[in-house]
């Protein structure tokens, strides 16, 4: 065999090395991604039987899935419909969830009374992004009647449970509430978020959530 040849032979021969290898490499990423469609299915078809279970964070997670239209199609009606499932059996993220949903009236009216009972009970519990939206609406006056003591010492709660750059901001709103406060005002806020201490969740007949 001429050298033009073995030139020519070797040259396909290397091309059709490379040529499998782009395939094999185009089929381990397409049973990859195969894979991990058919996981994200099981583990849908798992958190649904979770919530249709009762299971109250199944529920709460299965509701923003909805909300976000992640791996469902985005639909606010199931959205509320699996959030009130789970913050009536007292689940505080749920609640805060559906008082954020109650807040943009997305497909539902928008009630902002609505808002602020799902953010306190919320709050009740501990939960600082509740406790910071409740405050801001005592600010505003925003669902409930506008009171600076409820609202500094919801901030305070809030900005004392926050993390990163969440304490900073929430330290932020409390002290520009407290510029339009008096000194007796900011003492008796501070002394009932001393005083307030976080209730458990209930369900919606008033029992202790399990």
């Amino acid at each position: 065999m001429s050298s033009f040849w073995r030139i020519v032979v070797w040259t396909a021969y290397v091309l059709a090395l490379l040529l499998i290898g782009g395939l094999a490499y185009f089929s381990s990423v397409a049973l990859r991604e195969k894979k991990a469609a058919y996981q994200e299915t099981e583990s849908l078809k798992q958190l649904r039987k979770a919530a249709d279970e009762g299971n109250a964070d199944a529920q709460t997670r299965l509701g923003l899935l909805y909300y976000r239209g992640r791996g469902v199609p985005q639909d606010y009606a199931e959205a509320l419909r699996w959030s009130r499932k789970a913050a009536d059996q007292g689940d505080a993220v749920a609640q805060f969830n559906l008082g954020f949903m109650y807040s943009k009236g997305r497909r539902m009216p928008q009630d902002f009374v609505e808002t602020a009972r799902w953010y306190r009970k919320a709050a009740d519990q501990g939960n600082a992004d509740a406790q910071f939206n409740l405050g801001l609406m005592y600010h505003k006056g925003q669902g409930v009647p506008r009171d600076s003591v409820e609202a500094h010492m919801w901030l305070s709660l809030a900005a004392s449970r926050a993390s990163g750059d969440d304490v900073t901001k929430f330290t932020n709103e409390r002290d520009l509430v407290a510029k339009k406060m008096t000194p007796r005002q900011i003492a008796e806020a501070q002394r009932r978020a001393a005083e307030w201490k976080p209730k458990s969740g209930e369900d919606k007949d008033g029992r202790p959530a399990k």
